[in-house]
């Protein structure tokens, strides 16, 4: 594989885990927080041009576990939903 379809490749899995981080504040936490986290690694190990992007995809990633264990430990069940 190319230098440069590796750093586009890295490039795009830094947004993708913004906005799969971002995505999961809001729905399917579970999911989409983990994935998050995965592809901002990833993404940082190949060299993305776009460190920031995955940065905060990992912070993201890791907010959507956190607020999952915050609600979901505030009513006792594996699972939260805002219509209570």
């Amino acid at each position: 594989m190319s230098a440069v379809r590796q750093g586009r490749d890295a490039d795009g899995m830094a947004v993708a885990s913004f906005v799969l981080g971002l995505l999961g504040l809001l729905v399917l936490n579970l999911v989409l927080g983990p994935l998050a986290i995965v592809l901002a690694a990833l993404a940082l190990m190949r060299g993305t041009g776009r460190r920031g992007r995955a940065a905060l995809g990992l912070f993201l990633g890791v907010a959507d576990l956190v607020v999952l264990a915050v609600l979901a430990g505030a009513d006792g069940t594996l699972s939260w939903g805002l219509a209570g």
